[in-house]
């Protein structure tokens, strides 16, 4: 397990600095095949890559929401239908249990010269990921609606359940909050983001055995569900493009978001009258009684695939280095919290960088994480819907994984 502890990465340091620009491509044979989430600043990078390709050099990106599913058996066969996997601190977990990607220290030695050191995930002293961005949600809040209710800017999450009452009970707003709770890794991701700022640790010390069973875990459940009375009545159907679309419509007020979604919400495009000129961008809420928001801290970066051969391998990774060169994060600096040579952060950065300096902790990477994500996945939905209670949904969800943890051989 010590090994997937130690792959850490302090945004706040990555943040910052300054640098020359990357070479051309200078790719001339191979094969480039990504697969990565479905986000804009993703999204970008993989069309920068794609002007890697010649005649000779093919390069195709799937961006899709489902890839955390199919990159395992994707880069299973041999060989592996992408060569390049875009990846999170959870996402890589399942590929390095699976030996399915390769270490990256002679490309970075070839052709990584201008790479930040903390941009190389090293695990067991091997580069295994090249990070690009830094992620993370936090509030998104209209200031001019909190003033005219008469409330400061939140801190906590009783602040927040305070202001959306405020709100609503002055008529400005029938549902000012919005959250990301949709059943499945959505909706279980809200949890893990409250559980770390309580302080509160997942698993007991040195073990697999789940530990949030506790006043933590019902303090965080309890919030997640007093959240809802102040939410559109389908609440239970929103990720996150879909509260963003409601907070830029005027319907939400205060919302946790993602920040690698901030710069097209502030970039004015199909946004209300109103709704980009006050937004604020804070950390996440802090939650019981603690002082650090409650939010984990993320990377997004690139692995290439082991099953490849070693000519699309260095085809891979050199289309990936131009797709994250300095050069596109100047042009697009406002789409994301790039972790790259020269970026200066703007006003979209606030956020994140605020949790990061506010001392948020980063997701964790323990191989068996996965596993209780899963469960919070699947077993937090009957609650959030009011038909069972907070305790019942603790007991299902370490039902659940500890059926999944003993099967994997954890428990």
């Amino acid at each position: 397990m010590k090994h997937f502890l130690a792959a850490g990465v302090s945004i706040a340091a990555l943040c910052l600095g300054a640098g020359a620009a990357f070479a051309d491509c200078g790719v001339t044979a191979g094969s480039v095949r990504i697969l990565s989430n479905d986000f804009e600043a993703l999204r970008l990078v993989n069309s920068t890559a794609e002007e890697c390709a010649t005649d000779a050099v093919k390069v195709t990106a799937n961006a899709t929401a489902e890839h955390k599913n199919l990159q395992v058996p994707a880069l299973s066969i041999n060989p592996a239908e992408y060569t390049v996997a875009v990846v999170a601190n959870n996402s890589i977990v399942p590929l390095l249990n699976d030996n399915l990607i390769r270490p990256l220290d002679d490309l970075v030695a070839k052709y990584g010269q201008d790479l930040q050191p903390n941009q190389l995930i090293k695990i067991d002293g091997k580069v295994m990921a090249i990070a690009f961005m830094g992620n993370g949600q936090h509030l998104f809040y209209r200031k001019d609606i909190l003033d005219k209710a008469g409330v400061a800017a939140p801190k906590s999450w009783d602040d927040v359940l305070a202001a959306a009452k405020a709100i609503k009970d002055a008529g400005l707003m029938e549902t000012p909050l919005a959250a990301s709770v949709k059943p499945g890794w959505d909706l279980a991701a809200e949890f893990v983001n409250a559980y770390l700022g309580t302080g509160g640790e997942f698993f007991a010390p040195g073990s697999a055995e789940l530990a949030i069973d506790n006043d933590n875990g019902l303090k965080v459940l309890e919030t997640m569900k007093a959240m809802t009375a102040y939410m559109d009545p389908d609440y239970l159907t929103f990720d996150a493009n879909g509260i963003k679309a409601e907070y830029e419509a005027g319907k939400v007020a205060i919302m946790n978001e993602w920040g690698s979604l901030a710069g097209a919400t502030l970039d004015a495009e199909g946004a209300a009258d109103g709704v980009v000129a006050n937004t604020v961008l804070a950390a996440a809420p802090t939650i019981a009684g603690q002082s650090i928001p409650g939010a984990a801290l993320w990377w997004d970066g690139f692995t290439i695939a082991k099953n490849i051969s070693d000519e699309d391998a260095e085809a891979s990774f050199r289309a990936m280095v131009h797709g994250i060169s300095p050069d596109m994060v100047a042009k697009n600096a406002a789409v994301a919290t790039w972790l790259v040579k020269g970026y200066t952060p703007g006003p979209a950065a606030v956020g994140v960088i605020a949790n990061a300096t506010g001392g948020a902790r980063a997701y964790p990477m323990q191989p068996y994480m996965g596993l209780l994500h899963t469960a919070l996945s699947a077993e937090l939905a009957e609650f959030m819907a009011g038909q069972e209670d907070a305790k019942q949904a603790l007991a299902d969800v370490k039902a659940a994984y500890d059926t999944a943890a003993k099967e994997g051989g954890f428990l």
